[in-house]
Protein backbone atom coordinates (compact mmCIF):
# COMPACT_ATOMS: atom_id res chain seq x y z
CA UNK A 1 0.00 0.00 0.00
CA UNK A 2 1.07 3.59 -0.67
CA UNK A 3 2.40 5.53 2.32
CA UNK A 4 3.65 9.10 1.89
CA UNK A 5 7.09 10.06 3.21
CA UNK A 6 7.80 13.26 5.13
CA UNK A 7 11.12 15.07 4.78
CA UNK A 8 13.08 15.76 7.98
CA UNK A 9 15.56 18.55 8.67
CA UNK A 10 18.62 16.28 8.43
CA UNK A 11 17.90 15.29 4.81
CA UNK A 12 16.23 11.97 5.65
CA UNK A 13 12.58 10.98 5.26
CA UNK A 14 10.11 9.11 7.47
CA UNK A 15 6.93 7.27 6.44
CA UNK A 16 4.09 9.53 7.51
CA UNK A 17 2.06 6.61 8.89
CA UNK A 18 3.44 3.78 10.99
CA UNK A 19 2.57 1.34 13.75
CA UNK A 20 2.75 2.06 17.47
CA UNK A 21 3.54 -0.74 19.94
CA UNK A 22 2.86 0.81 23.35
CA UNK A 23 1.53 -1.71 25.90
CA UNK A 24 2.23 -4.72 23.69
CA UNK A 25 4.30 -7.44 25.32
CA UNK A 26 7.03 -9.24 23.38
CA UNK A 27 4.80 -11.98 22.01
CA UNK A 28 1.98 -9.61 21.04
CA UNK A 29 4.43 -7.19 19.46
CA UNK A 30 5.98 -9.98 17.41
CA UNK A 31 2.58 -11.03 16.08
CA UNK A 32 1.22 -7.54 15.40
CA UNK A 33 4.42 -6.22 13.83
CA UNK A 34 4.66 -9.32 11.65
CA UNK A 35 1.12 -8.77 10.40
CA UNK A 36 1.73 -5.07 9.88
CA UNK A 37 4.87 -5.67 7.83
CA UNK A 38 3.02 -8.26 5.75
CA UNK A 39 0.22 -5.76 5.07
CA UNK A 40 2.61 -3.02 4.02
CA UNK A 41 3.70 -1.03 7.06
CA UNK A 42 7.36 -0.04 7.04
CA UNK A 43 7.52 2.35 10.02
CA UNK A 44 7.53 0.80 13.52
CA UNK A 45 7.67 2.77 16.77
CA UNK A 46 8.86 1.14 20.01
CA UNK A 47 10.77 2.13 23.17
CA UNK A 48 12.89 0.54 25.84
CA UNK A 49 10.10 1.29 28.33
CA UNK A 50 7.63 -0.83 26.36
CA UNK A 51 9.52 -4.04 27.05
CA UNK A 52 8.84 -5.37 23.56
CA UNK A 53 11.93 -4.51 21.53
CA UNK A 54 12.90 -8.20 21.35
CA UNK A 55 9.48 -9.10 19.93
CA UNK A 56 9.70 -6.28 17.42
CA UNK A 57 13.16 -7.48 16.47
CA UNK A 58 11.98 -11.05 15.93
CA UNK A 59 9.22 -9.80 13.61
CA UNK A 60 11.71 -7.70 11.64
CA UNK A 61 14.11 -10.62 11.27
CA UNK A 62 11.38 -13.02 10.19
CA UNK A 63 9.91 -10.58 7.65
CA UNK A 64 12.81 -10.86 5.21
CA UNK A 65 12.29 -7.20 4.31
CA UNK A 66 15.57 -5.44 3.45
CA UNK A 67 16.73 -3.23 6.32
CA UNK A 68 16.86 -0.13 4.17
CA UNK A 69 13.13 -0.44 3.51
CA UNK A 70 12.26 -0.24 7.21
CA UNK A 71 12.04 2.76 9.53
CA UNK A 72 12.55 1.80 13.17
CA UNK A 73 12.19 4.23 16.09
CA UNK A 74 13.05 3.55 19.71
CA UNK A 75 13.45 5.77 22.75
CA UNK A 76 15.73 6.42 25.71
CA UNK A 77 13.86 6.21 29.01
CA UNK A 78 14.20 8.78 31.81
CA UNK A 79 16.47 6.73 34.06
CA UNK A 80 18.64 5.83 31.04
CA UNK A 81 19.45 9.43 30.10
CA UNK A 82 22.83 9.53 31.90
CA UNK A 83 23.88 6.34 30.06
CA UNK A 84 22.32 6.97 26.66
CA UNK A 85 25.02 5.08 24.75
CA UNK A 86 24.61 1.94 26.82
CA UNK A 87 20.83 2.31 26.64
CA UNK A 88 20.87 2.42 22.86
CA UNK A 89 23.26 -0.52 22.79
CA UNK A 90 20.82 -2.58 24.83
CA UNK A 91 17.95 -1.56 22.56
CA UNK A 92 19.92 -2.54 19.46
CA UNK A 93 20.76 -5.90 20.99
CA UNK A 94 17.10 -6.59 21.70
CA UNK A 95 16.03 -5.39 18.25
CA UNK A 96 18.78 -7.39 16.56
CA UNK A 97 19.87 -4.31 14.60
CA UNK A 98 23.12 -2.42 14.15
CA UNK A 99 21.32 0.94 14.05
CA UNK A 100 17.89 2.50 14.38
CA UNK A 101 16.52 5.14 12.06
CA UNK A 102 15.41 7.41 14.89
CA UNK A 103 16.36 7.62 18.57
CA UNK A 104 14.26 9.81 20.84
CA UNK A 105 14.63 11.27 24.32
CA UNK A 106 11.38 9.76 25.62
CA UNK A 107 10.51 12.51 28.14
CA UNK A 108 12.39 15.62 29.22
CA UNK A 109 11.91 14.60 32.90
CA UNK A 110 13.13 18.09 33.88
CA UNK A 111 13.38 17.42 37.62
CA UNK A 112 16.16 14.93 36.85
CA UNK A 113 18.28 17.54 35.09
CA UNK A 114 19.74 15.00 32.63
CA UNK A 115 17.95 15.52 29.32
CA UNK A 116 20.37 18.17 28.02
CA UNK A 117 23.38 15.93 28.62
CA UNK A 118 21.53 13.06 27.01
CA UNK A 119 20.92 15.17 23.91
CA UNK A 120 24.63 15.94 23.64
CA UNK A 121 25.38 12.22 23.78
CA UNK A 122 22.69 11.62 21.16
CA UNK A 123 24.77 13.77 18.79
CA UNK A 124 27.68 11.37 19.31
CA UNK A 125 25.45 8.34 18.75
CA UNK A 126 24.36 9.80 15.44
CA UNK A 127 27.94 10.59 14.46
CA UNK A 128 28.89 6.97 15.22
CA UNK A 129 26.13 5.60 12.99
CA UNK A 130 24.15 3.95 15.78
CA UNK A 131 21.11 6.03 14.82
CA UNK A 132 20.43 7.82 11.57
CA UNK A 133 18.39 10.64 13.11
CA UNK A 134 17.80 12.02 16.59
CA UNK A 135 14.75 13.65 18.06
CA UNK A 136 12.74 14.21 21.20
CA UNK A 137 9.38 13.27 22.66
CA UNK A 138 7.02 15.17 24.98
CA UNK A 139 9.18 18.30 24.93
CA UNK A 140 7.75 21.73 25.65
CA UNK A 141 9.25 24.87 24.12
CA UNK A 142 11.34 25.46 27.25
CA UNK A 143 12.93 22.02 26.81
CA UNK A 144 13.63 22.67 23.13
CA UNK A 145 15.23 25.96 24.16
CA UNK A 146 17.42 24.19 26.72
CA UNK A 147 18.99 21.85 24.19
CA UNK A 148 19.27 24.64 21.59
CA UNK A 149 21.38 26.58 24.10
CA UNK A 150 24.09 23.91 24.03
CA UNK A 151 23.66 22.28 20.63
CA UNK A 152 23.36 23.34 17.01
CA UNK A 153 21.61 20.05 16.19
CA UNK A 154 17.89 20.60 15.86
CA UNK A 155 15.70 17.57 16.67
CA UNK A 156 14.22 16.11 13.50
CA UNK A 157 10.88 15.77 15.26
CA UNK A 158 9.07 16.06 18.56
CA UNK A 159 6.68 13.20 19.31
CA UNK A 160 3.85 14.57 21.44
CA UNK A 161 0.32 13.72 22.52
CA UNK A 162 -1.86 15.06 19.72
CA UNK A 163 -5.44 14.27 18.76
CA UNK A 164 -8.62 16.24 17.98
CA UNK A 165 -9.09 17.24 21.64
CA UNK A 166 -5.43 18.33 22.04
CA UNK A 167 -4.12 19.84 18.83
CA UNK A 168 -0.95 21.50 20.23
CA UNK A 169 -1.30 24.52 17.96
CA UNK A 170 1.18 26.79 19.75
CA UNK A 171 3.83 24.07 19.98
CA UNK A 172 3.31 23.12 16.33
CA UNK A 173 3.87 26.75 15.34
CA UNK A 174 7.23 26.72 17.13
CA UNK A 175 8.10 23.45 15.44
CA UNK A 176 7.33 24.98 12.04
CA UNK A 177 9.57 27.96 12.78
CA UNK A 178 12.48 25.71 13.75
CA UNK A 179 12.09 23.01 11.11
CA UNK A 180 11.01 20.35 13.59
CA UNK A 181 8.42 17.84 12.37
CA UNK A 182 5.50 17.01 14.66
CA UNK A 183 4.68 13.37 15.35
CA UNK A 184 1.39 12.52 17.06
CA UNK A 185 1.17 9.88 19.76
CA UNK A 186 -2.32 8.80 20.74
CA UNK A 187 -3.65 10.21 17.45
CA UNK A 188 -7.10 8.71 18.05
CA UNK A 189 -7.29 9.74 21.69
CA UNK A 190 -5.16 6.96 23.18
CA UNK A 191 -8.15 4.67 23.56
CA UNK A 192 -9.80 7.07 26.01
CA UNK A 193 -11.86 9.07 23.54
CA UNK A 194 -15.05 7.66 22.05
CA UNK A 195 -14.81 9.28 18.65
CA UNK A 196 -18.53 8.89 18.02
CA UNK A 197 -19.93 9.72 21.48
CA UNK A 198 -17.47 12.49 22.38
CA UNK A 199 -17.41 14.02 18.89
CA UNK A 200 -20.86 13.30 17.45
CA UNK A 201 -20.40 15.44 14.32
CA UNK A 202 -17.39 13.29 13.43
CA UNK A 203 -19.73 10.41 12.67
CA UNK A 204 -21.52 12.63 10.13
CA UNK A 205 -18.20 13.52 8.51
CA UNK A 206 -17.25 9.84 8.36
CA UNK A 207 -20.57 8.99 6.73
CA UNK A 208 -20.06 11.76 4.19
CA UNK A 209 -16.68 10.37 3.14
CA UNK A 210 -17.66 6.71 3.36
CA UNK A 211 -15.00 6.09 6.00
CA UNK A 212 -14.87 5.26 9.69
CA UNK A 213 -14.43 8.06 12.27
CA UNK A 214 -10.93 6.74 12.99
CA UNK A 215 -9.98 6.94 9.31
CA UNK A 216 -11.23 10.52 9.12
CA UNK A 217 -9.18 11.50 12.17
CA UNK A 218 -6.05 9.81 10.82
CA UNK A 219 -6.58 11.52 7.45
CA UNK A 220 -6.92 14.85 9.30
CA UNK A 221 -3.49 14.23 10.88
CA UNK A 222 -2.02 13.44 7.47
CA UNK A 223 -3.43 16.58 5.84
CA UNK A 224 -2.19 18.67 8.77
CA UNK A 225 1.32 17.43 7.90
CA UNK A 226 1.62 15.38 11.08
CA UNK A 227 3.29 11.97 11.39
CA UNK A 228 1.13 9.27 12.99
CA UNK A 229 1.60 5.72 14.27
CA UNK A 230 -1.71 4.38 15.60
CA UNK A 231 -1.56 1.21 17.66
CA UNK A 232 -3.89 -1.73 17.26
CA UNK A 233 -3.75 -5.47 17.88
CA UNK A 234 -6.37 -6.36 15.26
CA UNK A 235 -5.49 -7.21 11.66
CA UNK A 236 -8.63 -5.57 10.29
CA UNK A 237 -7.76 -2.34 12.09
CA UNK A 238 -4.21 -2.48 10.74
CA UNK A 239 -5.70 -2.54 7.25
CA UNK A 240 -8.29 0.12 8.09
CA UNK A 241 -5.69 2.51 9.52
CA UNK A 242 -3.56 2.14 6.41
CA UNK A 243 -6.50 2.69 4.05
CA UNK A 244 -6.61 6.49 4.26
CA UNK A 245 -4.81 7.50 1.08
CA UNK A 246 -7.76 7.26 -1.30
CA UNK A 247 -9.72 10.30 -0.10
CA UNK A 248 -9.15 13.92 0.89
CA UNK A 249 -11.01 15.94 3.51
CA UNK A 250 -12.34 19.25 2.22
CA UNK A 251 -10.91 22.37 3.88
CA UNK A 252 -14.21 23.35 5.52
CA UNK A 253 -14.37 19.88 7.08
CA UNK A 254 -10.74 20.18 8.18
CA UNK A 255 -11.78 23.40 9.93
CA UNK A 256 -14.62 21.57 11.65
CA UNK A 257 -12.19 19.02 13.08
CA UNK A 258 -9.82 21.83 14.11
CA UNK A 259 -12.76 23.21 16.04
CA UNK A 260 -12.86 20.08 18.23
CA UNK A 261 -9.74 21.26 20.08
CA UNK A 262 -10.16 21.66 23.85
CA UNK A 263 -6.45 21.64 24.81
CA UNK A 264 -7.42 18.54 26.80
CA UNK A 265 -4.62 16.15 27.75
CA UNK A 266 -5.30 12.48 28.26
CA UNK A 267 -1.73 11.49 29.05
CA UNK A 268 0.72 12.99 31.53
CA UNK A 269 1.98 16.56 31.33
CA UNK A 270 5.67 16.80 30.33
CA UNK A 271 6.50 18.74 33.50
CA UNK A 272 5.28 15.78 35.54
CA UNK A 273 6.99 13.01 33.57
CA UNK A 274 9.94 12.30 35.87
CA UNK A 275 9.30 8.62 36.57
CA UNK A 276 11.95 5.94 36.85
Amino acid sequence: MFIKNVSLNDGTTIPQLGLGTYRLDDDSAERVVSEALEIGYRHIDTASLYGNEAGVGRAIAASGIPRDELYITTKCWNSEQPEARDALGRSLDRLGLDHVNLYLVHWPAPARGTFVGAWQEFENLKADGLTTSIGVSNFLVEHLDAIAAVSDTVPVLNQVELHPLLQQNELRAVHAERGIATESWGPLGHGKVDLTADLPSLALLAERYGKTPAQVVLRWHIQEGLIVFPKTTQRERLIENLSIWDFEIAEHDMDEIRGFNRDERIGAHPLEGNWD
